[in-house]
């Protein structure tokens, strides 16, 4: 694995919807992580586009957005690769979503500096499973990490998990769905906190989930017969 120190832009045109994807959506950030401390990526064949490293989600643009392999090969961008790169390749290998986003939000690290997973203390987890598993903790970005986010995701079944000690993690199908997502398993991260400090949050049971996962397969605008 290399960080590409020696790769001034590489292939311009390599994913060019990706990066120009990554710059228009990297801003959004501001509203769930404090200064440069979250990332996203959007993942097309066997590479993703990635928000660099230590730089203002506004500093940057599509020809300065680095490009990795799934081998964690720096294959182009005028800028070095955030560090969370092994997360990134790690669930990209193992679930193969289409976006990835991470965030130290409030609600959420809460969560993780107590040490917990988020039950389903409301319908709308179903967005990302019937869980957010706490993933253990290992310095970021490291290969550590990246197993143990893997692992907790898969053995939740989950799109989501919360690092502990350290922030969160949401995959989805594009990146619009991962950062909405995250947005949610935020919302409900506070919900889950607040409602603890007052009483023992009444939890839905497999049963209303197996429900409300059939309902939302119909939710929102659907096609039209024809």
């Amino acid at each position: 694995m290399t960080d590409g120190s020696d790769v001034s832009d590489g292939d311009p045109a390599r994913l060019r919807a990706a990066r120009e994807t990554v710059a228009e959506y990297a801003s959004a950030l501001s509203d769930l992580t404090p200064g440069r401390t979250g990332n996203l990526s959007v993942r097309d064949g066997d590479a993703f586009a990635v928000t660099p490293t230590g730089v203002a989600y506004d500093a940057f643009d599509a020809a300065d957005v680095p490009v990795v392999g799934l081998d964690g090969e720096r294959l182009a961008g005028r800028m070095a690769p955030s560090s969370e790169v092994p997360m990134h390749t790690g669930i990209y290998e193992h679930a193969r979503p289409g976006a990835i986003v991470h965030t130290h939000s409030p609600w959420a690290t809460t969560m993780a500096t107590l040490g917990l997973s988020l039950p389903p203390v409301h319908y709308m987890i179903v967005a990302v499973g019937r869980e957010v598993p706490l993933a253990d903790y290992a310095p970021y970005g490291t290969e550590e990490l990246a197993a143990n986010v893997v692992a907790a995701m898969a053995d939740a079944e989950s799109d989501a998990a919360i690092l502990a000690n350290h922030g969160l993690v949401v995959t989805g199908p594009d990146l619009e769905t991962a950062l909405e997502n995250a947005h949610h398993v935020e919302d409900l991260c506070r919900l889950y906190v607040r409602s603890s400090a007052i009483g023992e949050p009444n939890l839905l049971t497999d049963d209303q989930l197996a429900t409300v996962e059939e309902r939302f397969e119909s939710y929102g605008q659907q096609p039209e017969d024809v």
